[in-house]
């Protein structure tokens, strides 16, 4: 089952599930059937209008962020979907700090609810960096369903693996 790197840290049970989807070439309808259309959030301006109007709603007095962008080499490099940096340097006698949100430029053709979670995730660690309880609690508190939506999202980055781009 190395196909599914993405699906790891589930079940083997689950795992075995998704391998027979595979197997019968069933994850693309699957996908689509419950997906069926992509976003329109198509390049950094509109994505940084996206991120302010989910940080505005759930987290308006976390640190205030200097970049949103596409970033076509998260993948590749980071092995990551999205990345949350936080830089401080000293500029004087000032310490100044940016916060910045990249989103893996995969996520350009997905859609809206799997670029929603990566958004959600992202700007979770606003106010908290690490992966810990607290932090998944946010993430719920944003998005309910984060879990599950995770899980699909993993699902979709394992048919694009294999298959190559389900929308087009």
């Amino acid at each position: 089952m190395s196909t599914l790197k993405y699906l790891t840290a589930y079940a083997p049970e689950l795992q075995q599930q998704v391998q027979q989807m595979i197997d019968k070439r069933q994850l693309a309808d699957f996908l689509l059937k419950k997906y069926p259309h992509v976003h329109d959030v198509s390049n950094d301006k509109y994505l940084r209008e996206y991120v302010m109007t989910l940080k505005n709603r759930y987290i308006k007095k976390s640190a205030p962020l200097s970049k949103v962008a596409y970033d076509s080499k998260i993948h590749v490099v980071n092995n990551a979907l999205g990345l949350h940096s936080y830089v401080s340097r000293v500029q004087g006698a000032k310490l100044k700090s940016k916060n910045e949100i990249r989103i893996s430029a995969i996520f350009k053709k997905a859609p809206e609810v799997f670029l929603n979670m990566i958004v959600v995730h992202e700007l979770a660690h606003l106010k908290e960096k690490e992966h810990n309880k607290a932090f998944y609690q946010l993430c719920q508190y944003m998005l309910p369903d984060y879990h599950q939506l995770e899980f699909e999202m993993r699902l979709y980055l394992t048919y694009l693996e294999l298959d190559g781009a389900l929308y087009t």
